[in-house]
């Protein structure tokens, strides 16, 4: 049961002292206030990386033909060769790990290519299939994305970046308007702008026309031709397992030595983010060092001052020895005292480390950012951090305790009561 009038005596007994109480306090205040910005920090720093690449597929892996290196079935080394639609229809037959995948071609990017009325516009084009969507993620404005029926009946519509509707349309909704690309006509169906502001295939979004892959292909005279070829993998597969079977059919299919190590190309930007999710545990991990270290600092000096203030206190202990007090009662003072020391003096650090926390990701967020990506953003201490510091912060000040009510319960009443 809660006894008011114990913690009443132990909140005199705290502020008897001021100067001593604030020392004490302030060591564990300094160190769970380090504790919570560095978390915060850290968080803050992994917030800003990995959002500059929010809303790419995170699995992805980019493949693309480059010179053979070893000479095989005749063919010499140094031989140039391109992937083909038939590589696209084995790989979705015989690997089952694959989410999404999508081929990409690159349109003629002349100057002014792209015309409406009498405005024109240099932006790229690219030729896609649907997956692409679901690698490169983006926002749409208006009307809609490119979908498996374009591709299918090579129907000759587009999608247009914010940047190419900014030129042409001055921002209105331009969907069932025909813009002409690289002398060719196309009815827009949709305005889009890529979720991801620090990457992106073959140029921004916003800057770029999109047509349906196999209408990109037919026009240009391309045959079964193609550059580029984006593939995500499903969670829970190894994705280096999937750039090995993808590699082979590719070597097989197009006459390529087994062993030859440069002729397929690979982007692996899944193992990119493997290594930066390795990289902030290991931030998180030295933050939580450097902090406990911090605060097991402010605890030990927590645990000389009680030993002081038991030292001071040794007559009282003693009369209350003689008078019958329990060990039980010794000791828990001493610890409910280096307790509540502790948990007020930790409790204002982590609000105040919160508060400042807070005040800096506002000025942040207040700041234009447009067209950079940042490095920083959003620094935060989630709520299972804060209650892991709280723990923490509790079973502390019960440590710091222990020893000098351990020290007051091995006090005898006569000696006591002898100390002068």
């Amino acid at each position: 049961m809660f006894d008011i009038d114990r913690w009443i005596e132990i909140w005199v007994t705290i502020t008897r002292n001021k100067t001593r109480s604030l020392l004490t306090c302030f060591g564990v205040f300094w160190g769970i206030l380090m504790l919570v910005i560095l978390l915060g920090s850290g968080r803050g720093m992994k917030n800003g990386v990995l959002g500059n690449f929010e809303g790419f597929a995170t699995n992805s892996v980019f493949f693309y033909a480059d010179r053979t290196s070893e000479p095989y079935k005749g063919f010499n080394k140094g031989r140039w060769w391109s992937m083909r639609n038939r590589d696209i229809e084995s790989i979705r037959h015989n690997v089952d790990a694959i989410e999404n995948l999508s081929p990409i071609i690159w349109g003629a990017r002349g100057e002014k290519n792209i015309v409406f009325g009498q405005i024109t516009g240099t932006f790229g084009v690219k030729g896609v299939m649907p997956g692409f969507f679901q690698i490169e993620t983006q926002e749409i404005h208006y009307g809609r994305l490119l979908n498996d029926i374009d591709t299918q009946e090579k129907r000759k519509v587009c999608l247009i970046g914010t940047k190419v509707n900014e030129t042409l349309f001055r921002n209105e909704n331009p969907c069932g308007k025909y813009i002409r690309v690289n002398g060719l006509y196309y009815q827009i169906v949709g305005v889009i702008k890529a979720r991801s502001s620090n990457i992106n295939i073959g140029g921004r979004s916003e800057e770029s026309v999109f047509l349906p892959f196999t209408t990109l292909q037919q026009t240009q005279n391309q045959g079964d031709l193609f550059h580029f070829m984006a593939v995500s993998v499903e969670r829970g597969f190894p994705v280096q397992a999937v750039i090995d079977e993808i590699t082979a059919i590719l070597k097989t299919q197009n006459e390529i030595a087994p062993t030859d190590p440069q002729a397929v190309g690979v982007a692996n930007l899944a193992a990119q983010f493997a290594m930066f999710e390795m990289l902030f545990t290991g931030i998180d991990i030295l933050v939580w060092l450097v902090g406990m270290g911090t605060l097991l600092a402010g605890i030990i000096g927590v645990s000389n001052i009680m030993m002081v203030t038991v030292r001071e206190r040794t007559k009282e202990i003693g009369v209350r020895r003689a008078l019958g007090a329990k060990p039980f009662n010794i000791i828990s003072q001493v610890m409910s005292e280096s307790l509540l020391l502790t948990a007020l003096a930790g409790l204002m650090g982590l609000s105040l480390g919160v508060f400042l926390l807070d005040l800096v990701s506002r000025l942040l967020a207040a700041q234009p950012s447009e067209g950079e990506g940042r490095f920083f953003t959003n620094p935060e201490v989630n709520i299972q951090t804060a209650v892991a510091a709280t723990v923490v912060l509790l079973f502390s000040g019960l440590l710091a305790g222990l020893i000098p009510a351990w020290r007051a319960m091995q006090i005898k009443a006569i000696d006591a009561i002898r100390e002068e």
